[in-house]
């Protein structure tokens, strides 16, 4: 399995993972809505969701694709249109790809895509396993619609994955820089009650699992992409503060307030979903960073110890 086709190449994660899967030998394919120059590892092909448009040679020699591709779920207020994009961005993409696959030879046997924790909704201090049903709001639809288009390629014999990851954790994109600004300038606070449960995991070990899941042919089906350590909203704000030496004294912001100014949006910082990493540890994956501790060390302190030595 050496020539991969990643979509989504262009986000956070996607060139994290093209990086990684380089090193390790990989030649890679990306999808783009924009050209690109190729490199001596990269080729980059363009597609149109717009207009059902893709470059057929995309596929070509290809054996695993990773699923990326989807619009940003906090740039923009939740009206129906953006809902319907954030949806349609994730399921018409992947439906793209197998209507080509399906008219096109082809050497593919897995599809690895991304999902998330969205699709546990508001649960309170039960702890989420992947065999939970999905919350009946505009995330848990969202994403369990996400994960039966991609379960379709299992009709024709592709293994399917989907990893349902929660907050994604990296310093320079993402929503950790958001977060740490107002700890940062001493304006740190829990949100609400602080006492809802933030899943999450550090971008290392995201990269790691895409390919574990990739290279472990025994995978099939989802599995939750979050870090062992379950935390709060609250113990994510000391932890921060703590990391980055700096006072925690602000007092809470009323769950009111962020409903007010970011309306059904609010429901990705007020509602608390607790996420096992069970599934995936039995499978054999082994964490970098299971502790927010070790996570934020490595974000924050160990490249300005690095700066220093050099």
């Amino acid at each position: 399995m050496n020539k991969i086709l990643v979509t989504g190449a262009s986000g956070m994660v996607g060139e994290a993972l093209i990086a990684a899967l380089v090193s390790k030998g990989y030649t890679i394919h990306a999808l783009t809505r924009k050209a690109k120059s190729n490199t001596s590892s990269v080729s980059y092909f363009t597609w149109d969701l717009e207009e059902g448009a893709i470059d057929k040679s995309c596929i070509t020699d290809v054996e695993a694709i990773i699923h990326l591709a989807g619009a940003g779920i906090a740039k923009k207020p939740w009206s129906k249109n953006v809902r319907i994009n954030i949806l349609k961005s994730r399921t018409d993409s992947i439906q793209l790809i197998y209507q080509l696959l399906q008219s096109t030879p082809h050497r593919v046997k897995t599809v690895i895509s991304a999902s998330a924790t969205g699709y546990y909704g508001n649960r309170g201090d039960e702890l989420l396993t992947e065999e939970r049903v999905p919350s009946d709001d505009f995330l848990g639809q969202t994403c369990l619609a996400w994960e039966q288009v991609v379960s379709q390629a299992a009709s024709y014999g592709i293994r399917t994955v989907s990893l349902r990851s929660g907050i994604i954790l990296s310093k320079e994109d993402g929503a950790l820089p958001l977060m740490a600004k107002p700890v940062k300038l001493g304006l740190g606070a829990k949100l609400g009650n602080g006492r809802q449960y933030t899943p999450w995991i550090h971008l290392e070990d995201a990269v790691a699992m895409y390919i574990f899941a990739l290279e472990h042919e025994g995978l099939r089906g989802v599995y939750n992409m979050v870090a062992p350590e379950t935390i709060t909203n609250k113990t994510l704000n000391r932890a921060l503060a703590k990391t980055l030496k700096k006072p925690l004294w602000a007092p809470p912001v009323p769950a009111f307030l962020i409903r007010s100014i970011m309306g059904k949006m609010s429901d990705l910082l007020l509602h608390s979903t607790r996420v096992s990493a069970e599934r995936i540890s039995n499978a054999g994956f082994k964490f970098k960073y299971p502790t927010i501790r070790e996570a934020l060390t490595n974000i924050y302190i160990k490249p300005a110890e690095d700066e220093q030595k050099e």
